[in-house]
C-alpha cells in the first residue's frame, strides 16, 4: 500500500512505528479484519498501548502475498446501498503463514509478549461434534495431533502445544478468545483444548485451569467475501491498489464475557460490551439474524436467486422468514436487557436488504451442517419440549437437506457445495434415490448433527419430511407459498410429548 493515502481515506490516529505486539489472531480472514482488528484500531487511537496484532493463518490463503507486502495495513470499506466509506486499519503489526508447519504459529503463540489470542477459524476449525460440542476424536487432524503432539496441524492441537510451551518457558497466563459463530464458543474452545491435553500427564491440564481463560463472545458484522470489484473500487475511487481490502456493513457488535486470565484490551471503551453472561445475546443473534441468513440462503438458491439482498427483496420469501422469526423463533429467546426482540427482527431484516453488501447465498450456505444446530435445531428442540408448532422452522432444516441433496451426482449436481457432510449426504442420495421419506430418515440419523432426542421425535420427522418433499418437487416455492397462506397461519398446537 502506498504511503500517502488520499484525504478521503481515514487513517490510523497513532504512530504505527511505535506499535508493539500484545495479541495474536488465528484466522485472518475478512471478518477479523472488518471486526476485531477495527475495534483494536479504534482503541489504539483512543488509548495507545502495546496492542499490536500478529496475524496467523494455519490455512490458506497466504498472508505474505497480501497483508505481508503491505506491512499489515489494509483498507476497510463500509458499504450501505449507494454509500462507500474507506478507512485504513493499522492495528496489525505483522503476519505469519503457518500452513506448511505449525512452528511459525507456535513461536508467536508461545511468546511472553502475547497476552490475548483471538480466533476466527469457522465452526469446523474447532474439530468438534456439532450436536454435542465434544472434540471429534475421529477427525483426521485430531488423530494426527494426538499421535504427534509436537508437530500439530489442528487448531486445538496447535493451541495445546503453544500452552505447553508457555508453561515450560515463562508461565505467563493468557486469554484465548473465540470470535466464531458457535454458541458458548468459549466453552467449546476450552473443551477441545483440554481434551487434547488430558492424556499428556505432565501437569499441563492443571496449569491451563489456573492460567488460561476461555471467555465466550458474540460477534456481529455482515462481511461478504472480497470480490475483484471491491479491489477495483478502491483503485478507481481512492487512487491506490489494495489486495487485502475488506467490505462490511455499517452495523457492528461485540459482546465479551468478563473472564480474563491476563491483560486484555479495553474494547469496551470503543463500543464492545463486557458482560457476565453472553448467552442471551448469542441466542438472539444466532437464532434471529443467522437463522434468517441460513433460511434465506438455502431457500434462495432453490429459488434461483444469487444474493441475500435478492432473496429478502422477494415478497414471498421475506414474508416467510419474518413469520418464522416472529411466530416460532422469538418465543425461544431469553430476555436481553434493553432489546426489543420484535425490533431486533426488523433491524436484522433491514440489514439483509442492504443492496451494496453482495453476500452470495452459496457463501452463506457454506458449512451449513456446522451451523444449523444453533440456528435452527436448538430452537426447534425448545419448542417441541413445550409442545409448540415447528412447521415454519422445519422448512429451512429441509432446505439445508435439499441444498446438499441437489448438489449430489444422483440429483444432477446442480451446484458445487462446501460442507463437511456433503459427501455423506451424496452417499445417502445415491443409496435411497427419490424416496423422500428414506432420504430424510437417513439424514436425520446423522447423530453428530441431529440430537437423538430430536431425531426420534415423530412431529419433527414428519414436518421435515413433508417440507423436504415439497422442496425437492418441481415447484419448491410452492411449499413456501402454502406455508404463508392465511389458512396455514392457524397451526395445531402440538401435544407435549417425550421424544
Amino acid at each position: 500500500m502506498i504511503i500517502r493515502l488520499p484525504d478521503s481515506v481515514q487513517k490510523p490516529f497513532y504512530d504505527r512505528g511505535a506499535l508493539a505486539p500484545g495479541m495474536a489472531h488465528i484466522g485472518v480472514g475478512a471478518f477479523h479484519r472488518c471486526h476485531q482488528a477495527e475495534y483494536t484500531d479504534d482503541l489504539l487511537s483512543l488509548r495507545f498501548d502495546r496492542w499490536g496484532v500478529v496475524g496467523i493463518n494455519i490455512r490458506p490463503p497466504l498472508l505474505s502475498e497480501t497483508l505481508g507486502r503491505q506491512g499489515g495495513l489494509y483498507t476497510r470499506l463500509v458499504r450501505e446501498d449507494n454509500r462507500v466509506e474507506a478507512r485504513a486499519i493499522g492495528s496489525m503489526v505483522s503476519v505469519v503463514d503457518s500452513q506448511d508447519s505449525a512452528a511459525p504459529a507456535l513461536d508467536v503463540l508461545a511468546s511472553a509478549d502475547i497476552d490475548v489470542v483471538t480466533l476466527t477459524v469457522t465452526e469446523k476449525g474447532y474439530c468438534h461434534i456439532p450436536s454435542s460440542g465434544a472434540l471429534d476424536f475421529d477427525h483426521s487432524d485430531i488423530v494426527h495431533d494426538l499421535a504427534n503432539p509436537l508437530i500439530p496441524r489442528s487448531v486445538p492441537g496447535i493451541l495445546a502445544r503453544a500452552l505447553e510451551l508457555r508453561m515450560t518457558t515463562h508461565g505467563h497466563p493468557v486469554t484465548l478468545l473465540s470470535c466464531d459463530n458457535i454458541p458458548t464458543n468459549g466453552v467449546i474452545l476450552a473443551n477441545v483444548v483440554q481434551s487434547m491435553v488430558e492424556k499428556r500427564g505432565n501437569g499441563l491440564a492443571d496449569w491451563i485451569a489456573a492460567n488460561v481463560a476461555f471467555p465466550s463472545a458474540m460477534v456481529d458484522r455482515i462481511t461478504p467475501a472480497t470480490s475483484q470489484a471491491d479491489i477495483e473500487t478502491v483503485e478507481q475511487h481512492f487512487g491506490y491498489r489494495d489486495a487485502a481490502v475488506v467490505v462490511g456493513e455499517p452495523f457492528r457488535q461485540w459482546v465479551i464475557e468478563q473472564k480474563f486470565a491476563s491483560r486484555v484490551p479495553r474494547w469496551d471503551l470503543v463500543g464492545a460490551s463486557f458482560v457476565d453472561d453472553v448467552t442471551p445475546f448469542e441466542h438472539l443473534k444466532m437464532r434471529v439474524l443467522n437463522g434468517a441468513q441460513t433460511t434465506l440462503a438455502t431457500l434462495g438458491v432453490l429459488a434461483g436467486l444469487e444474493h441475500t439482498s435478492d432473496v429478502i427483496a422477494d415478497a414471498l420469501l421475506a414474508t416467510f422468514v419474518r413469520r418464522m422469526l416472529l411466530e416460532e423463533t422469538l418465543p425461544t429467546l431469553m430476555p436481553v436487557p434493553g432489546v426489543s426482540p420484535e425490533a431486533y427482527v426488523e433491524q436484522s431484516l433491514g440489514r439483509l436488504r442492504n443492496t451494496a453488501i453482495r453476500h452470495r447465498n452459496h457463501q452463506i450456505a457454506t458449512d451449513g451442517s456446522q451451523k444449523i444446530v444453533q440456528r435452527l435445531l436448538n430452537p426447534i428442540l425448545d419448542r417441541l419440549r413445550r409442545g409448540d408448532s415447528i412447521a415454519l422452522l422445519s422448512v429451512p432444516v429441509a432446505g439445508w437437506m435439499a441444498y446438499l441433496i441437489l448438489a449430489s451426482a444422483r440429483f444432477g449436481g446442480r451446484w458445487p457445495v462446501s460442507d463437511p457432510y456433503a459427501d455423506k449426504v451424496a452417499g445417502i442420495a445415491d443409496a435411497t434415490g427419490d424416496d423422500t421419506k428414506a432420504l430424510a430418515s437417513a439424514i436425520l440419523a446423522i447423530d453428530t448433527i441431529f440430537d437423538p432426542e430430536l431425531a426420534a421425535n415423530r412431529d419433527f420427522r414428519a414436518a421435515v419430511t413433508g417440507a423436504l418433499d415439497g422442496l425437492l418437487s418441481a415447484d419448491p416455492m410452492g411449499l413456501v407459498r402454502h406455508m404463508v397462506e392465511p389458512a396455514a397461519a392457524t397451526r395445531l398446537k402440538l401435544p407435549a410429548q417425550s421424544a
